[in-house]
């Protein structure tokens, strides 16, 4: 029974990884840069629809990828030792991600709802908050090429 558990928190913590670090390559790999050709008319389309839509799943998929990616730290007995990096090859992703999700709820998320209206700004607020929202989110998407190699290079290249 333990081997199904540990297995469902691995696969949680993949599953919810995969829905982060996708919906945040798709806004930085597809989103950002389509926005210029887009028609001014059809942009509310992403603005008001698409992008809070995927900012929810982008968000929930932040906090599902830490809450069981510290779970199955745990449960394998390394979270002590990988959080004060005693275990660099994996606590360096850890802290990684960490910081990401950080992001993701405490500035990422914040300014964008900002620039789209999600909340009352005056209108030089706007553009200010999506300046910041895309940096961070493109340091997000730096910062998650060094921790998915941290991540699997931690379980898949042990003993090399």
């Amino acid at each position: 029974m333990e081997d199904i558990i540990f297995f469902l928190v691995r696969y949680l913590h993949v599953l919810c990884g995969v829905m982060w670090i996708g919906i945040l390559w798709y806004f930085n790999f597809v989103q950002i840069p389509s926005m210029s050709k887009i028609p001014a008319e059809q942009k509310p389309a992403i603005s008001k629809v698409i992008a809070p839509e995927a900012l929810f799943w982008f968000r929930w998929g932040a906090a599902g990828t830490v809450l069981f990616g510290l779970i199955l730290a745990h449960m394998s007995g390394y979270d002590r030792e990988a959080l004060t990096l005693q275990q660099p090859e994996i606590g360096f992703g850890m802290w990684l991600g960490l910081i990401m999700a950080f992001n993701v709820w405490f500035v990422i998320w914040p300014a964008q709802k900002i620039a789209l209206g999600m909340v009352e700004a005056d209108a030089e607020a706007k553009p200010k908050a999506g300046r910041r929202a895309m940096l961070f989110s493109r340091a997000n998407t730096l910062m998650s090429i060094p921790m998915l190699f941290s991540m699997l290079s931690a379980q898949h290249l042990a003993g090399y």
